[in-house]
């Protein structure tokens, strides 16, 4: 039977090796790499292709892909979000992503995403923290204690300097598994009984719970001047965290507004509504922070630049680790008009 060749052989991260790379890395120091390679892509928006990612809804949750190409690489991610899988033993996102080369078409990388996704929310959240936070802000409110709040909770520290936690959720059990995860971080990590008392103090606000519905997690009279509302839990139709009159008092910060204005928490004001968006900040050419008592909103849904810088990122560190499978993923005949002779042969 014929061998396939190196070059049809296409490095696969598998969720051991991923779990191992990040381990190599190092947690904080993973996510800086990432919270870098993404603000590096951010940097350079205009050359990718964008779209809104390719949904497919149901009355369960929804399943999408989201590409992306700069024109030399191109990528997606296939993710899932289903809130319900919690009360059935099952994660509510998983995912799995993909680069190929332009100029061939050939995959160069298959990857779980479904941890890497929530390295890279958190890279992102804390990237936008940097630019968006008041200055000095060492205190963040942890709204919704799910799977996301600990990588949230290390991105803020790791890349913003955090130094303290207030954890809330309304299921008791994941503030104390979220607090017995971040014990040793060297964190501050205080377990709050209300989301009113998890906000006392905090300069940046997080809200990251996973119910299909519009919701009130921060009402309006519980946000004052000053702060960072980093929403994330907000990211498909008819899934809101924040009453409009804060999004009608801050100044808002968006990935890609034909996607957010569906997806995000501005899906609930006028179409034209302003806001800004993101990579506009980071290459200097729109404003960030203006003021002290500005209150600034990153409504984040996450888009596919993000997903590729991530995969780029991964991608780079494989040669010295070497923590992945070849997978036998492409046909490679010898004659590459004869595919059906490499059928047959392999009868043989």
């Amino acid at each position: 039977m014929t061998q396939p060749s190196d070059k049809a052989l296409v490095p696969f991260v598998s969720v051991d090796h991923m779990m191992q790379l990040i381990h190599h890395i190092g947690i904080e120091p993973m996510l800086r790499g990432l919270a870098d390679y993404i603000e590096a892509d951010f940097k350079r928006w205009e050359l990718f292709d964008k779209t809104p990612r390719v949904a497919s809804h149901s009355a369960e949750g929804v399943i999408e892909l989201m590409p992306t190409s700069d024109g030399e690489v191109y990528g997606f991610k296939y993710v899932n979000g289903h809130p319900k899988n919690t009360a059935e033993g099952l994660q509510t996102v998983t995912a799995f992503g993909l680069l190929a080369d332009v100029a061939s078409g050939y995959p160069v990388l298959l990857t779980e995403m479904t941890i890497l996704t929530a390295m890279r929310t958190a890279a992102t959240s804390a990237m936008v923290a940097r630019h968006l936070a008041p200055k000095g802000a060492d205190t963040m409110a942890m709204i919704g204690n799910g799977a996301q709040s600990e990588f949230q909770t290390l991105a803020m520290k790791a890349i913003c300097g955090l130094k303290s936690v207030r954890l809330y959720d309304i299921d008791s059990a994941a503030t104390e598994k979220c607090a017995a995860n971040l014990a040793g971080h060297g964190l501050d990590v205080v377990p709050c009984t209300s989301p009113e008392d998890a906000i006392e103090g905090a300069q940046i606000l997080t809200t990251c719970t996973a119910d299909k519905q519009y919701a009130t997690i921060l009402t309006d009279n519980m946000v004052g001047a000053g702060v960072h509302i980093n929403a994330i839990g907000g990211d498909c139709p008819g899934k809101t965290e924040l009453a409009p009159a804060i999004l009608n008092r801050a100044d808002i910060f968006v990935e890609f507004p034909p996607q957010t204005r569906v997806e995000g928490e501005i899906q609930q004001l006028d179409p034209d509504h302003p806001v800004t968006e993101l990579w506009k900040v980071i290459s200097g050419t729109a404003q960030g922070r203006t003021s002290e008592r500005q209150i600034t909103l990153f409504d984040s849904v996450g888009f596919a630049i993000e997903d590729f810088s991530a995969l780029r990122y991964v991608r780079d560190q494989l040669p010295e680790t070497g923590l992945y499978h070849p997978l036998d993923l492409l046909a490679d005949p010898d004659d590459p008009r004869d595919l059906f002779g490499m059928l047959s042969r392999a009868a043989e």
